[in-house]
């Protein structure tokens, strides 16, 4: 019975993968989602998430880092928020294979965060690529936000591209390059202090693609 139980699972694993390969092409490279799934848990870990706290995650998209954060934070404790329904229904998907929906995730969809009516305060906020894809103005609106809901003791963490210049587009959105100096003023502009935590590889994110392993992790906490 075992050896046949083994078979029929070799015979399923790669349909799942393929599935997940799939949903996951639409907020990153398919085949490193399972890469990328680990790194954020991991690196909210070490950054000092714990699950009694409350975690905004800004782009959640189909839930690829989402499902070991949800797994891992207590009831009601994880926040996703999404621009485009059609990867947020992807990711209510993957909640529901993933046998989590008794943990009460709060999905919101919207284009316009400034717009969102969300009382609670957040210890962890997270951007995982997600700053790389906003033209200035949603920035801005992006950190207003962060700064209202943010707990006076918590932190942001946003991976982004240093440059000086936009330098394409991804599945509709632009990929966006900017100075530190730039992120460091749009946050002073709303009371938020920026810290450099050097590149991703230097983080645990080995991907193999140089671009994406040389972008650069920031923390952002209130000021003062």
């Amino acid at each position: 019975m075992k050896s046949m139980l083994s078979a029929l699972k070799r015979r399923i694993q790669p349909l799942m993968t393929t599935k997940q390969e799939h949903r996951h092409a639409m907020v990153g490279p398919a085949a490193l989602w399972k890469m990328k799934r680990d790194f954020q848990i991991r690196f909210l870990r070490q950054m000092g998430l714990a699950p009694e706290h409350y975690l905004l995650d800004l782009g959640c998209g189909t839930l690829r880092g989402g499902i070991p954060l949800i797994e891992y934070l207590q009831p009601g404790h994880y926040f996703g928020i999404e621009v485009r329904a059609e990867a947020l229904a992807e990711g209510r998907k993957e909640l529901q294979e993933a046998g989590l929906e008794g943990k009460q995730p709060v999905l919101l969809q919207s284009d316009d965060v400034s717009q969102l009516s969300v009382e609670q305060q957040f210890d962890y906020a997270w951007a995982f690529p997600v700053l790389i894809h906003m033209q200035d103005p949603i920035l801005d609106q992006t950190l207003g936000f962060i700064a209202r809901r943010l707990a006076p003791d918590g932190t942001f963490y946003a991976n982004v591209n240093i440059g000086e210049e936009y330098s394409g587009s991804w599945q509709g959105f632009p990929v966006v390059s900017r100075t530190l100096e730039f992120y460091r003023e749009q946050c002073a502009r709303h009371g938020l202090a920026l810290a450099d935590l050097g590149p991703l590889r230097e983080l645990g994110h080995i991907s193999g693609v140089e671009e994406q392993d040389i972008q650069r992790m920031l923390r952002i906490t209130r000021s003062g």
